[in-house]
């Protein structure tokens, strides 16, 4: 007699990264995202050129073997800049998506967990950040303190958070009146304990789709305000910073390896990780993606 063998439960994670797999648009993005990041890490060994070397001898040269995608204003390399300032511009996007979501998944998760005048706080306190511009911000603490990507990511994290607290906080308020933490309540677990250990590892995917998507905004809005002049300063590239020679339309017309390379990377970068988001969200949200 065939011994029967017992079922293994499997893990939530499984399906949802068949799903993920299954999504052509997510899997290219994600590919992407993987050789641009590779591409920004491994830069100082692919550029060829220092980003910041001034030759004014290859005073806006075309492209050429000896610089594959031309040189600007200052004779400096493109290519080099361009994969020099991905490490810059993902970073601030990663950093501060980063603290964003983790500072609001932080008050989300004690907002619905303890109620009340907690609750209140939080939800006032995002509130009255949801009313500031970030752009105005920005504007003013550069000129304060002067523009700086330490700057920015403290004012892009410090304006983003409340996106992921009301996230998490109407998820906890729904996880709270679960069974099995009502039970773990019951047991003498305490606030805290039901949060890190039943409330968080539940809201992660949620988490992770609203992190992937604030990426995108930000990476965007970095290059707004460095190409504005407010975010990330020269000599070191950024791709917001790269674009200011689009700034003339001579040269958009007659020199599009200026302009050209730095806003494709952008604009693709930001629909890569817009790809993926949107797989992440059918991924752990199958209801919603077919309805």
């Amino acid at each position: 007699m065939t011994a029967v063998r017992p079922a293994v439960p499997r893990s939530p994670a499984a399906p949802a990264a068949r799903r993920f797999l299954r999504n052509r648009m997510a899997r290219a993005g994600a590919v992407f995202l993987a050789c641009v990041g590779l591409l920004a890490l491994a830069a100082p060994l692919v550029a060829g050129h220092d980003p910041n070397a001034v030759d004014l001898a290859a005073f806006r040269e075309p492209p050429s073997a000896a610089h594959l995608l031309g040189t600007d204003s200052s004779g400096r390399d493109v290519f080099a800049r361009l994969v020099h300032a991905g490490r810059v511009s993902l970073l601030v996007g990663l950093l501060s998506a980063l603290a964003a979501v983790a500072l609001g998944t932080l008050l989300g998760a004690l907002a619905g967990m303890f109620g009340g005048p907690v609750d209140a706080v939080v939800m006032r306190a995002a509130d009255v950040v949801l009313s500031f511009p970030s752009l105005v911000v920005v504007v003013v603490l550069a000129g304060v303190f002067g523009p700086s990507t330490a700057m920015l990511v403290l004012v892009f994290a410090a304006g983003n958070w409340p996106t992921a607290c009301r996230v998490v906080r109407g998820l906890t308020l729904s996880l709270r009146e679960r069974e099995y933490v009502q039970a773990a309540r019951a047991f003498g677990a305490g606030r805290p304990t039901v949060i890190g250990r039943h409330v968080l590892p539940a809201v992660l995917p949620q988490v992770a789709v609203v992190g992937t998507l604030l990426v995108a905004q930000l990476i965007l809005l970095e290059a707004v305000l460095s190409f504005l002049g407010l975010g990330v300063q020269p000599p070191q590239a950024s791709w917001g910073n790269m674009l200011t020679d689009a700034q003339n339309l001579t040269l958009i017309q007659t020199m599009p390896w200026l302009w050209l390379p730095p806003g494709l990377a952008i604009a693709l970068t930001v629909l890569a990780v817009n790809f993926v988001g949107d797989g992440l969200r059918d991924a752990v949200d199958p209801k919603g993606a077919r309805s």
